[in-house]
């Protein structure tokens, strides 16, 4: 029904987090439609960012220079160091504008039906950055899920014996939240974590 350049623009959308097929159909007409505004930019815009970003070599991070601009800050608090499963979870923490401590990017969660160890998130990496003289705080900020909690406990276990403080983040009630449609671990994380008003 359509040229082989739109069927393959339309698998390599479809590959896309929220993007299904039809999805990926809809975005591949509107990039075509809107080629002078929308498919040509986009196109020089990614071979931009294939060639120019990379991956931090101190925390994990995307950027254009290594380190990156949040390792490379004097103003960050070294003392604080927030481990965070992927970019996607730095990006969610720099965007409230509270932290400002410096990061570790594990890039995944330990999970043995997948076969990913601790090998495989550079773990020992995280455990030297965190015992060096700067850091004081290690705040694991990985989901609030199996592979999440299991991964926090196993970096936990591993930092209990070198002199630094290790915190996660609150679960519970988010702001704005009903309790009728929150789910029970929800509601029983939140009652756990109770503080005096």
């Amino acid at each position: 029904m359509v040229g082989p350049e739109i069927e393959r623009l339309i698998q390599l959308l479809s590959r896309l987090p929220g993007l299904g097929p039809r999805s990926a159909r809809r975005a591949a007409l509107r990039l075509v439609e809107r080629r002078d505004t929308l498919l040509i930019p986009l196109s020089e815009a990614m071979a931009e960012a294939a060639v120019r970003v990379k991956t931090c070599s101190v925390c994990g991070n995307f950027d254009t220079i290594d380190p990156c601009a949040i390792c490379a800050d004097p103003r960050r608090d070294a003392a604080l160091l927030c481990v965070v499963e992927d970019v996607a979870g730095l990006w969610a923490m720099e965007r409230t504008g509270c932290f400002r401590g410096r990061y570790a990017v594990l890039g995944g969660l330990l999970s043995a039906l997948d076969g990913v160890g601790p090998e495989d998130l550079g773990i020992a990496r995280l455990v030297d950055r965190a015992t060096s003289s700067e850091v004081a705080e290690v705040i694991l900020a990985t989901p609030a899920t199996v592979e999440g909690q299991t991964t926090a406990h196993y970096i936990a276990d591993r930092l209990a014996l070198c002199g630094v403080t290790v915190s996660g983040l609150a679960h519970g009630v988010p702001v704005g939240g009903e309790l009728d449609h929150l789910d029970d671990g929800t509601i029983t994380a939140a009652l756990r974590a109770r503080r005096a008003f």
